[in-house]
């Protein structure tokens, strides 16, 4: 790590810390601008170290986390007590496979140190169910997020009711850890909550989460709906890429489909979301202010794909207004 940080021109690494004792009194010394922290310390829990650090001294952290079950749950509760982001430790040859990574790591390190750390509090109580309303089963919502998604996508999932449109998620994330947060969401949401698997039925009140390593698509079958799984080549990137999900509800579902473009770092989803609403769909980007990192939205933005942009707040209840509407989406 410290080899990938110091071949950047633009970064540096001014520590380094063998458990979370010392990387305490390392910090007040030299103030970095960004911490990354590795899931599996001695000494002290990695999670118990982060949270104390958010609450007493938030600052920028990047989660270094091992492919393992354990592993992806326990990153998947640091980015919900306030890590910005995480990167995968190689299973075999960690060395050269982080300088592999190399590009990646030093990305996010430059999208984390950009952000500006907000102070967590204690974990909220779920918030209530929006109220239902009465969608057709022809209703789509197809959403698209990275850097900050993890948190933002609960956030717009836990109020919906039971009963709200099928909705598709590209979240950029690895192999291993898209169906712990599946299988997380799923716990906490009135929506069932799932990884998508090829072919399968898009279905009302069913949230379908691409896997990582692979595209997700809107396909049809007959009359219904299904999920589509491609291992082809990266797109922005990124495997899944968020323009391939809207590239097919444009094609496929049209004004049917609303989109909704999350936080992330890069410009995966504004081409596809501009694509969806020259079909037709109303297109909804998140706000400055509460995007943890603004690089998606605001491309999107940019290119005039959004026909609203919005807060996080008001993501979930816009869903379920634009989703009950009937009539062909206006473009003004």
């Amino acid at each position: 790590m410290s080899e990938i940080i110091n071949s950047q021109p633009d970064m540096e690494v001014v520590a380094v810390a063998p458990d979370p004792l010392v990387a305490r009194d390392l910090i007040k010394r030299h103030n970095p601008d960004v911490l990354t922290l590795d899931v599996e310390m001695p000494r002290m829990d990695g999670l118990d170290f982060l949270e104390r650090l958010m609450r007493l001294r938030p600052m920028p952290v990047l989660m270094v986390s091992s492919l393992t079950r354990s592993g992806s749950e326990i990153t998947l509760r640091a980015l919900e007590l306030g890590a910005v982001d995480f990167v995968q430790k190689p299973e075999m040859g960690i060395r050269s496979g982080m300088l592999e990574y190399s590009e990646l790591i030093a990305d996010k390190l430059r999208a984390a140190a950009r952000v500006q750390p907000r102070r967590v509090e204690a974990r909220r109580p779920a918030p209530e169910a929006l109220k239902p309303v009465m969608v057709s089963s022809e209703k789509l919502v197809i959403l698209g997020a990275s850097t900050g998604g993890p948190e933002a996508i609960r956030r717009v999932l836990e109020p919906l009711p039971a009963n709200c449109p099928a909705i598709l998620i590209a979240q950029h994330m690895p192999p291993g850890f898209t169906r712990s947060f599946a299988e997380r969401l799923n716990r906490l949401c009135r929506v069932g909550v799932k990884e998508a698997e090829d072919g399968e039925r898009v279905l009302p009140g069913h949230v379908y989460i691409a896997p990582g390593d692979h595209h997700l698509l809107l396909d049809r079958s007959g009359a219904n709906y299904q999920v589509r799984l491609d291992s082809g080549p990266p797109v922005n990137r990124h495997r899944p890429s968020v323009d391939v999900l809207f590239h097919s509800a444009a094609e496929l579902a049209g004004r049917n489909a609303i989109g909704v473009l999350l936080t992330g770092m890069g410009k995966d989803g504004a081409a596809g979301l501009l694509a969806m609403r020259d079909a037709g769909a109303p297109t909804l980007a998140q706000d400055e202010e509460t995007s943890l990192v603004y690089g998606m939205p605001r491309e999107a933005a940019a290119l005039g794909a959004a026909s609203e942009i919005v807060s996080l707040e008001t993501v979930a209840p816009r869903i379920l207004t634009l989703a009950a509407a009937s009539g062909r989406a206006q473009r003004v």
